[in-house]
């Protein structure tokens, strides 16, 4: 732990006094009280309310569905039944997966099938309120009213901890049903061993968006049970059991008020490694002391940043956005540092999982590389493993599985990001090689795929298109627009990477292969446009359409995706026509309709603003753009309509999917005041600071303050901006003014200095 955090940590432990949601009157002495699980599990933020810890394999959190889009993280905040408690989720993602190992209590006749929504007495589904249910960091609480059982959960890294208090009841016990998945995946096999009248293990193997699944589990009760396994519902006579629909209940009596406590180690490796993982974590029964820990562990991330200012809500956003950033990546590596590798093989070394890159290059990584520059490089490091491991950089990696999903290359951003702010301990040669593989298109590369599927988005034909005709014919390839736009940002990192290294040739190459985006300009109509094979431009235009996953923009139209150059704004405004044209044409983006054009519109396309989609990621540097061209009151303006627009302290608070992290870093870092544009470079433009101070504590001792005085929800303008007491000219800074923990200072005003007004 850093030196501040023990000076910090007894201080956090004694501020501050709030309500963990509106729906409780229990209250805390910490500054965790400011998190609140339940934002984002509304709307389509598919987070969970669960019991974790920071970057953790376990997610215990309740089960509200099964299918459907929001099922995504398991729970939404409109249900009104739980099925159950499992022990994987993901935080909000748009493809649902994991759900692994679910636990439900009961009182009465066992019921075997989970029940629906519409009627939970079909099954052993409960119905519950929201005044009777509480989270905070590392605990999750609610009571189950169809039993009169209060369940608690909370969690180390590699073991979930249960506690349910029952009422008197002859005829009690617990379900575990390895059957349920989020998006009902495909179980071909299930593993239930009874080792004694307190032990239970086993495995569950899915074959879903991970094609190659692996969940083994090992259970301790506190309390004996007698034991009835079954498959589907058919009994099983034996105590060990290897097939399909698997499931035991475990029955006892109970007393009124009686906790019965229950702990699970999980492991992709085996039963060994569960078991080891819960006894390494968990060996005792004192489910406070677990909480306890939990809050700990959460209490050193809510330190690295310290935030003063008069709004509550606006401190509650920042912190849950905190604790958001902190889910994923997640430890994917047991105790002993074994995991299952890309190909299937087990292997030692310390391994993470679940890598949103397409969302997370953006702000989360850079944001990681300002306060937790170790750790995100070994991220970097774990990318790299993967690479060793699968034969290519994953796209986005899940539970030791190559998906393919979404596209370019965005391991690259993330590596050249850290290696350009010096932060390299990872090995940096294998790193450029493995881009360079990430980059070209050969049908003779050995790396491993599940299906051809999987196989054609590792290595999409856009690759072979790019590297043999220079660009990507939107009558050969889907999303060819976007896959471009970001083939040329990704590009440019290997650009500069490769003049770092002294590999000139490389330099020059990738150099010229990041202005390829120049190709995609419609003069005529102003936009970035599908090109065919034939030269000419796709037909019939229209900026707002949308065809979800099936047109030249991934999760977009042409509005949005016309600004992907990140790495050269000012290539694009001489393509535009000019700064003055630039600003008329982000204006137009901002004020113009939000209608959408199209039938099968992108469901990704949320919080508009415009044709502005703040709710998925092609958007989120845009308001930064007017930075470039002399109309920074502008981008000022917007980033604090969306800070205050766009990100409420509810359920329904994350406008969009919250992608693993994404939409919070954009919070965390918008609202200290600044935002990288383009990761791979070491600048940060300024936007507008929302809070009255902010004290980012380093790695390095450091602390980099940032001030705004007469900042007001009115005074949203900059009058003047200061870097260590020299007033700064023009709205970016660097990376090494952080590290270097200067003080960036704001004089705040309601009027824009510049003169040029949004609205």
């Amino acid at each position: 732990m850093r030196f501040f955090q023990f000076l910090i940590l007894p201080f956090l432990l004694l501020v501050g006094c709030k309500k963990y949601n509106d729906n409780t009157s229990e209250e805390t002495t910490s500054v965790l009280s400011y998190v609140n699980p339940f934002i984002g599990t509304g709307y389509h933020g598919h987070t969970f309310p669960g019991a974790t810890t920071p970057n953790a394999l376990v997610q215990l959190s309740p089960d509200t569905r099964l299918k459907g889009w929001d099922a995504c993280g398991g729970y939404h905040y409109s249900d009104s039944s739980i099925i159950g408690f499992s022990h994987t989720h993901l935080s909000g993602t748009g493809i649902a997966d994991l759900g692994d190992i679910l636990i439900m209590p009961f009182t009465g006749e066992a019921k075997l099938n989970m029940g629906s929504a519409e009627n939970p007495d079909e099954g052993y589904r409960s119905r519950f309120t929201h005044e009777n249910e509480m989270a905070t960091p590392g605990y999750y609480q609610v009571d189950l009213e169809d039993y009169d059982i209060k369940a608690e959960l909370t969690a180390s890294s590699r073991a979930g901890f249960h506690q349910y208090t029952f009422p008197e009841a002859e005829k009690a016990g617990i379900i575990l049903d390895l059957t349920p998945t989020l998006a009902n995946h495909n179980n071909p096999k299930h593993i239930i061993n009874i080792v004694s009248d307190t032990e239970i293990s086993g495995l569950k193997y899915t074959k879903g968006w991970a094609r190659e699944h692996y969940v083994y589990f090992y259970a301790k009760f506190e309390k004996p049970f007698t034991h009835q396994i079954y498959s589907g519902n058919n009994k099983v006579v034996s105590d060990n059991f290897e097939g399909k629909n698997a499931k035991a209940v475990l029955t006892f009596s109970t007393k009124n008020n009686e906790a019965v406590k229950v702990k699970v180690g999980i492991s992709s490796v085996d039963i060994a490694g569960a078991k080891k993982n819960l006894e390494a974590e968990i060996n005792h029964w004192e489910f406070d002391q677990t909480k306890l820990e939990a809050e700990k562990a959460w209490l050193e991330k809510m330190a690295l940043i310290d935030i003063k200012g008069k709004d509550e809500k606006q401190k509650e956003i920042f912190y849950t956005s905190m604790y958001h950033a902190f889910i994923a990546p997640m430890t994917f590596s047991d105790v002993d540092k074994r995991h299952r590798t890309i190909d299937g093989k087990i292997a030692e070394g310390e391994s993470y999982t679940v890598f949103s890159l397409w969302d997370t290059f953006r702000a989360f990584h850079p944001l990681m590389t300002i306060i937790e520059p170790t750790q995100n490089q070994a991220y970097i490091r774990s990318l790299l493993q993967k690479y060793d491991e699968g034969g290519i950089l994953p796209k986005w990696e899940l539970w030791g599985n190559y998906t393919g999903t979404m596209t370019g290359y965005h391991s690259v951003p993330v590596i050249v990001d850290a290696y350009m702010k010096g932060q390299r301990d990872f090995d940096v040669e294998k790193a450029f090689e493995a881009m360079l593989k990430a980059s070209r298109f050969d049908s003779t590369y050995n790396f491993v795929y599940h299906d051809e599927i999987i196989k054609e988005k590792v290595m999409p034909m856009a690759k072979y298109y790019n590297d043999q005709l220079g660009y990507i014919p939107s009558d050969l390839e889907n999303e060819s627009v976007s896959k471009a736009l970001e083939f040329a940002y990704n590009d440019f990192c290997i650009a500069q990477m490769a003049k770092e290294l002294g590999k000139e040739d490389i330099h020059k190459e990738y150099l010229e292969r990041s202005k390829r985006y120049t190709q995609y300009f419609d003069k005529k109509t102003g936009y970035m446009r599908g090109k065919l094979s034939t030269g000419g431009w796709r037909e019939p235009f229209d900026p707002r359409y949308s065809r979800h996953r099936k047109d030249d923009y991934t999760e977009g139209n042409a509005f949005q995706w016309s600004w992907f150059v990140p790495h050269d704004v000012e290539g694009l405004t001489e393509l535009v026509g000019g700064e003055k044209l630039m600003e008329e044409k982000l204006d137009t983006l901002f004020l113009t309709s939000s209608e959408l054009a199209g039938e099968h519109a992108s469901a990704d396309i949320t919080g508009m603003v415009g044709q502005y989609a703040h709710g998925n990621e092609p958007s989120h540097h845009i308001s930064y753009l007017y930075n470039y061209i002399g109309a920074q009151s502008k981008t000022q303006y917007m980033v604090d309509y969306l800070l205050q627009n766009h990100y409420q302290a509810t359920p329904e608070g994350i406008i969009g999917n919250e992608d693993c992290g994404q939409m919070s870093a954009w919070f965390i870092l918008s609202s200290m005041g600044f935002y990288q544009v383009s990761p791979g470079t070491t600048t940060y433009a300024i936007g507008r600071p929302l809070f009255d101070e902010v004290n980012i504590n380093l790695e390095n001792g450091k602390v980099f303050t940032v001030r705004a005085q007469n900042n007001s929800k009115e005074n949203k303008y900059i009058e003047k901006m200061m870097l260590d007491g020299k007033e700064l000219t023009t709205p970016f800074i660097q990376h090494q003014d952080i590290m270097d923990g200067k003080t960036l200072e704001f004089v705040m005003t309601n009027e824009p200095q510049d003169g040029k007004k949004l609205i």
